[in-house]
Formats: structure tokens, sequence, C-alpha cells
């Protein structure tokens, strides 16, 4: 399939996804927005979680360059920045919080799918902050993650909050160098 009819599709099936939920997503529907045919979208992808799985980690809607600002906290505040833009700026918040939230409750989506991916390209970071002796070989970068992104996800889609443009910084800072008393 040509690169440009599978973007056009991905991105039709995103939208939907946004617009009607996973529930009112079908194959049909992307056929029509996309103007492919619906028996080609079916020959590449057998059913709708196929096709909403490839979409989320494949398009470019959802899609992410790795960082490399020459340190791990630079690193870390631009990959917290853009989970940040891409959970709070339309289209894309619309896209990300409908399909991540159809992942979860419909496993046959495997939305695992798309964190492993993200995570496998983030890892990078970390491994240029090893070797230039920023991080310590106990840590843990999927923990890491999961604490910056997952701050991101509670503060803008769970409790509705507005998140700061100094958020990635404050953050990161708080990962990076903990929370110390006065002495």
């Amino acid at each position: 399939m040509a690169p440009r009819k599978q973007r056009e599709i991905f991105d039709a099936t995103l939208r939907l996804v946004a617009e009607r939920g996973y529930d009112g997503l079908t194959v049909e529907g992307v056929a029509e927005r996309s103007g492919v045919n619906k028996t080609t979208i079916y020959r590449w992808w057998p059913s709708k979680a196929a096709l909403l799985g490839a979409a989320l980690v494949e398009s470019d809607v959802l899609g992410f360059t790795v960082p490399d600002t020459g340190s791990l906290r630079g690193d870390l505040v631009a990959l917290v920045e853009g989970v940040r833009r891409l959970l709070t700026e339309p289209p894309g918040s619309d896209i990300a919080v409908a399909a991540l939230a159809a992942a979860v409750r419909h496993p046959e989506l495997d939305g695992r799918r798309f964190f492993a991916d993200r995570f496998a390209r983030e890892r990078a970071v970390f491994e240029r902050a090893a070797r230039r002796g920023e991080l310590p070989g106990s840590a843990d970068p999927l923990l890491i993650m999961d604490l910056l992104a997952g701050a991101v996800w509670m503060r803008a889609v769970l409790r509705g909050m507005k998140v700061g443009d100094d958020f990635a910084t404050q953050a990161v800072a708080l990962v990076l160098d903990g929370v110390h008393r006065p002495g």
C-alpha cells in the first residue's frame, strides 16, 4: 500500500475514534472518509481493532521525535513537554485520549504495543545519559518515564487540570533531584 494512502487511512481512523469513540469506529466509516475501498482496508487489517492498533503506533498524529539536547535533564523535559502537548493540544489531544482510552477498555487493541513502541524509542535518551555518566546503572528508565508521563496523564486527563508551561521542568526536577527537606 502506498504510504500516502496508509497515512490517510490512519488519519481517518484516529479522527473517527476521537469523534465517535471506539464503539462508533467502523471500517466502513474509515473507508468512506479516507476514500479507500473497505475490502482494501480489510486486506491489510482484519478488524477495526487491528486497524486502530496499527494507527496508534504508525500514525504521524501521535508520533514524536526523540530529543537529543545533550543532557538527561534536557531530554526528559523535552519528552515530558511532548506528552503535555499530546494530551492538551487539539486535535492530537482528542485523538490520543480517545484512542488510548479505548485501548485500555478493549484488550484486543493491544494498547501495550503503543506504549512499548514509544518506550523503545525513548530508551535512547537513557542510553546516551548512561554513556555520559548522568545515570547510575541502578536507574530504571521505564519507572522514570512512567512517573513523568503518568504525572501528565493524571493532571491533564484524569484530573482535568491545566498543565502549565513549567510543568515539565518541575516534574523532571522532582524525579531527578527528589524532594529534600531544608537541613
